[in-house]
Formats: C-alpha cells, structure tokens, sequence
C-alpha cells in the first residue's frame, strides 16, 4: 500500500513539473479586451492554424505582451494591425486586403480548381477517342461462347 502511494505521489510531481505559468494578463480587463479582440484577426507565425488570442506559443505571448503596451501607450486597433503587417506582412491577418500581392493567395485556390477540371475534361476526351485496342481487357468479363477467342477469365488468347 505504502509503495502504490509513493508512486501515486510520483506521479502528481511529475506531472506538475511539465505545467506552463498562466500567460500574464493585464490588470485592466477593458485593455486585455481589446488585445484579445485584435489578436482573433491575427495568425500565429508558428501554429498557422490559429490565431494570437488561441495560442500558446511563445511568440504569440510575445506578440499580445507587445500589442499590449501599444494599446497602454494610446495606440489604435489599426495601428496595432499595421505594425503586425509591416513586420510580418500580409500573411499575418486571417483577412487579408485585396490586392496585387495578394492575388495569389486569393485566387490561386479557384485557378488550380479550374486548371485540375480542365485537366481532367482533356484526358477524359482523348481516352474516349482511343480504341479498344489500347486499352487492357477487364479481367472479370464472362466468357463469351460465341468468340473462341476468349477463355473462361475473359482473356483474349
């Protein structure tokens, strides 16, 4: 009993040792509103997949602590936002302007959909063009009394 305790004690400490500091907050919770509103529109550079505000990565702790002291200084929601763009571009926003640098990343999606469809439209067209010939027999086909040909597999001999 004594040993399933000192085990179970083990385990609580070890546990323990992997347990992150809670992320600092600022004492004004209008000010922590504000940042965690801005940080919902901003991507995280090391997750991608989600946004300043739902991060834990420390470059995101380090980008909310930074939008924080501009909001203090009397930085705006805009500013804030052109100082993460200017930094770490347009790649930074989860809604990115419509412009010339960002085309791509608007409509490339929609190009290689329709460039794929019309990839497939050519092939689908010639392989229906092309003979029997060039095509291999189907190996579940039954056999056909009426040709002598074919073998009880379907395989033409």
């Amino acid at each position: 009993m004594r040993s399933l305790l000192v085990t179970l004690l083990m385990c609580l400490l070890g546990a323990s040792v992997g347990a992150n500091e809670a992320a600092p907050a600022s004492a004004d919770p209008a000010l922590e509103a504000r940042v965690m509103q801005i940080a919902a529109e901003l991507r995280c550079l090391v997750c991608q997949n989600q946004t300043l505000a739902d991060s834990n990565a420390s470059l995101a702790l380090d980008l909310r602590e930074q939008m924080r002291v501009m909001l203090r200084d009397g930085a705006d929601a805009d500013q804030v936002r052109r100082f993460m763009t200017d930094r770490y571009g347009d790649f930074v926003l989860y809604r990115p302007p419509l412009k010339p640098t960002t085309f791509a990343l608007w409509f490339g999606p929609l190009a290689l959909l329709i460039g794929g469809l019309g990839l497939l439209f050519v092939v689908l067209r010639r392989r229906s063009r092309l003979g029997a010939e060039h095509f291999e027999p189907d190996a579940t086909a039954v056999h056909n009394p009426d040709n002598p040909d074919t073998t009880d597999e379907g395989v033409t001999t």
